[in-house]
C-alpha cells in the first residue's frame, strides 16, 4: 500500500482495483459478465457500488472508464502494470479536463459526465498504449460518447461507464487501423449536442489528480456531505426532531431519490433516507445496500432537502426545527474523502481490507504484468 506521500494516481488505481473485486458480484456486473467482454465486465464491476474515487470539479469518476481499459489492453498486450500505469494517468487527466470544462452544463442536461467523457478518456490511454494517433481515437470516441443521470438508481449507471470504456478502446483500434476523423469538426458538434466543452490538459494547469476523492462511502458522492454532518450529530438529543438538509442545488440533482427508494441501488441517490440511515446507524458501508431499512425509510419522511445555490457544491448544512427553534447543528464543507479533508494512509488501507477482506491489503508492483494484476484482483 502507498503512503499518504506518494502519488495519487497509485492510490486511484488501487482503489478502484478494490472497488472492482468487490463489485463483481453484484448484479450489474454479473450480466456483464455473461457478454464475455472483459472490458465492459472489468469496468462495470468497478463503479457498480459507486465506491470508486470521483473528481468533483467534473462531477465525474475518472478511473472508472480509463483504469480497466488501460488495464484489461496491457493485459491483452503482455504488458506490465507499470505501461498500464503510464497510459491511465494520460488517460485520467486528459477525461478530467474534458469533465472540468464540461461542468455544470453536460449535468443540467441530464447526461452522466462520467460516461459522457469516459470514452475520451479510455481512448487516450489506450492510444498511448498501442501507438494509436491520439487526435483520431479523440474524434471517434467522441463520436460514441453518451450516457444518462437518468440511470441512476440502476444496473444503467454501472454498465453505461463500462460501455464507455469499451468505445474508447474501439476508438483508439480504430484509430491505429487508419480511420481518419477531424477532432476540430466533431469537437465543434459535440459541443453543440450535448452542450458541453471540449477540453485538454494545458501546461501550469492544476492536475485532476490533486482535486480527486477517495470515497469514504458506498454511495453518491453527493450524499457524502449530509452522511458527514449526520454522523456528526448521532446520539445528541436530535432523534426526533424535524430536520433540513440544505446542499448546492448539484446534489440534488445527482441524489434525487425520495425518502422512500425502492431497493438499495436507489437508496445510494436518497439524501433523506442517508441522512436518516446513518442518524440510526451509523454512516452505511457496502451491506447497508443490500436492502431497504424501514426504519430509515420512517425516519427520512421528517427530514426535508432543500437547496441553496451559495453553497459548495460539496457543502451541506444540517438544522433542526425543535421546541426552542431553529438551528443549525451541522456543517460540512468538505466531507470525508475530499482534497480538503483527506482519508490518511491508515483509512484507505481499511477500506481496501473491507472490500478484499485481506490481511494485509495489496500493493502495486510496476513490473508485475498486468495480466497478473488483474487476476489478483478476479478480474
Amino acid at each position: 500500500m502507498t503512503d499518504a506521500a506518494s502519488d495519487g494516481y497509485e492510490v486511484a488505481l488501487l482503489d478502484w482495483l478494490g472497488c472492482a473485486a468487490r463489485g463483481r458480484q453484484e448484479e450489474a456486473a454479473e450480466a456483464a459478465r455473461g457478454v464475455e467482454d472483459r472490458l465492459v465486465f472489468a469496468a462495470t464491476s468497478g463503479h457498480v457500488l459507486d465506491f470508486d474515487d470521483t473528481y468533483l470539479p467534473g462531477l465525474a469518476h475518472l478511473t472508472a472508464p480509463v483504469a480497466p481499459a488501460a488495464l484489461v489492453l496491457a493485459a491483452e498486450l503482455e504488458k506490465s502494470t507499470g505501461d498500464a500505469l503510464a497510459a491511465f494517468v494520460r488517460g485520467f487527466e486528459a477525461m478530467g479536463a474534458l469533465a472540468r470544462a464540461s461542468h455544470p452544463a453536460l449535468y443540467d442536461r441530464g447526461w452522466h459526465p462520467t460516461a459522457v467523457c469516459g470514452a475520451a478518456g479510455a481512448a487516450v490511454a489506450a492510444s498511448h498504449l498501442i501507438d494509436a494517433p491520439v487526435d483520431a481515437a479523440l474524434a471517434i470516441a467522441l463520436l460514441q460518447s453518451g450516457g444518462l443521470r437518468a440511470a441512476f438508481g440502476s444496473h444503467g449507471k454501472s454498465l453505461q461507464v463500462g460501455l464507455a470504456a469499451a468505445s474508447g478502446l474501439q476508438a483508439a483500434r480504430l484509430a491505429r487501423a487508419g480511420a481518419r476523423v477531424p477532432l476540430d469538426t466533431v469537437a465543434r458538434g459535440w459541443q453543440k449536442a450535448t452542450g458541453g466543452t471540449f477540453a485538454r490538459p494545458q501546461e501550469g494547469q492544476d492536475r485532476a489528480i490533486d482535486e480527486n476523492w477517495i470515497k469514504a462511502w458506498p454511495c453518491c458522492l453527493q450524499t457524502h456531505g449530509a452522511i458527514e454532518a449526520a454522523a456528526s450529530v448521532r446520539g445528541d438529543h436530535h432523534a426526533a426532531d424535524k430536520l433540513t438538509v440544505t446542499v448546492h442545488p448539484v446534489s440534488v440533482q445527482a441524489a434525487a431519490e425520495g425518502p422512500e427508494p425502492a431497493d438499495g441501488l436507489q437508496a445510494k441517490f436518497s439524501i433523506p433516507y442517508l441522512t436518516a440511515f446513518t442518524l440510526l446507524h451509523g454512516p452505511p458501508d457496502v451491506e447497508s445496500f443490500a436492502q431497504v431499512d424501514p426504519d430509515a425509510v420512517q425516519r427520512a419522511h421528517s427530514i426535508e432537502i432543500k437547496t441553496n445555490s451559495d453553497l459548495l457544491e460539496s457543502e451541506c448544512v444540517l438544522t433542526t426545527t425543535a421546541a426552542e427553534g431553529q438551528a443549525e447543528i451541522a456543517i460540512v464543507k468538505a466531507a470525508l474523502g475530499s482534497p480538503g479533508h483527506p482519508m490518511d494512509a491508515q483509512a484507505i488501507r481499511a477500506k481496501l481490507q473491507g472490500l478484499l477482506g485481506t490481511e494485509p491489503p495489496p500493493t502495486l508492483d510496476q513490473d508485475e504484468p498486468a495480466e497478473r494484476l488483474l487476476q489478483r484482483f478476479g478480474l
